[in-house]
């Protein structure tokens, strides 16, 4: 989205947020008005008080636009299932890259301890000194906690081994001009 396409929205209610590059939650008041300068992979930045904010999908109602749903079938048997965690964490965003952290590479582990709920998340970033960083652990706790079952989620931001772009899928390489 250009500076020439930023769209001036006012907020449909109280819209939760995290501040960028920080991840601090905030809340944007109903019947304020924002700026919306990007919507990418289902998330928004907004301008607030001078300040970007990170608006996930889910509450994109709260800017006047249609809210990203996820939707998962709870399993029967009350246990986490990992492919719909893996499902969640294809709709986290890069916010530099138009690809999904999965196709990126940018995920190494995930284990479910079923009798906690507890789901333990391994990711790097595309550079270790990347500024988004927390935005983006917020954005991974907050989708795989929409997983039915799931009571915690517990985010490592690791470097080793580095992220290379290698790592990321053959789709994501092509979309980005990176195969080669």
């Amino acid at each position: 989205m250009s500076a020439q396409e930023r769209t001036l929205l006012t907020t449909q209610r109280d819209c939760p947020g995290r501040l960028v590059p920080v991840g601090d939650p905030v809340t944007i008041p109903a019947h304020t008005f924002v700026t919306l300068t990007q919507a990418l992979g289902g998330n928004y930045t907004v301008i607030h008080n001078g300040n970007m904010v990170r608006v996930d999908g889910t509450d994109a109602d709260a800017l006047g636009l249609t809210p990203q749903r996820l939707d998962f079938t709870p399993p029967a048997d009350g246990r986490i299932d990992e492919t719909q965690v893996w499902e969640a964490l294809g709709t986290v965003y890069d916010p530099e890259v138009p690809v999904d952290l999965v196709n990126l590479g940018l995920i190494y582990s995930v284990e479910i301890d079923q009798a906690s709920g507890r789901v333990a998340i391994s990711m790097t970033l595309t550079a270790p000194g990347c500024g988004m960083g927390p935005v983006l652990v917020g954005d991974v706790k907050y989708r795989v906690s929409q997983v039915p079952h799931v009571k915690e989620v517990d985010v490592d931001l690791v470097f080793d081994p580095p992220w290379s772009r290698d790592m990321m899928s053959e789709e994501a390489q092509l979309e980005t001009g990176m195969f080669y």
